[in-house]
């Protein structure tokens, strides 16, 4: 990613207030937990609910998130949160790839105005959500899947193998 894009993507996400870390709950994976740990991240922020994931807070946002409107976690977080406002199911041996409207991320908007960061942005999210979907035990995975993302769009489907 360039500085330019991560710099945009910074200042978009901090006047944004958290949209997208309210209710988060982002699968963990055991390597995912092991960089967390590393980096001083308590086990008490960790819940298994179906599947490994980061708690929220009394108020219902993801309990990395700071008042400024970043996470506390950025250089480490985790790889769905990376790959946002990009989003996953699986089905049938693909990977189906969503994007979340506007109204639930500004950063999409900035996105569809700008065709080298969407490209940016996707292709890291590819990169992400593939782990994911590589390293979460299965039937932690298909948990995840049946999660309902509404207002979302599909943009592509990959065939995993």
């Amino acid at each position: 990613m360039s500085d330019e894009w991560c710099e945009k993507a910074t200042e978009v996400c901090k006047q944004c207030g958290g949209r997208c870390c309210m209710d988060a709950h982002p699968p963990l994976t055991d390597e995912r937990i092991r960089i967390l740990t590393e980096n001083e991240i308590s086990d008490d922020n960790i819940e298994f609910v179906g599947y490994k994931r980061l708690k929220v807070r009394t108020d219902n946002m993801c309990v990395m998130f700071k008042e400024n409107g970043l996470c506390a976690i950025h250089a480490f977080k985790p790889e769905t949160c990376v790959a946002g406002p990009f989003t996953f199911d699986v089905k049938e041996g693909i990977i189906e790839i969503y994007l979340k409207k506007e109204t639930i991320c500004p950063l999409v908007t900035v996105l569809k105005q700008d065709r080298k960061a969407y490209d940016e942005q996707y292709k890291m999210a590819i990169d992400k959500i593939i782990r994911v979907v590589a390293f979460l035990p299965e039937e932690e995975l298909w948990t995840v899947c049946r999660i309902e993302e509404p207002d979302t769009e599909k943009v592509e489907e990959l065939i995993i193998g």
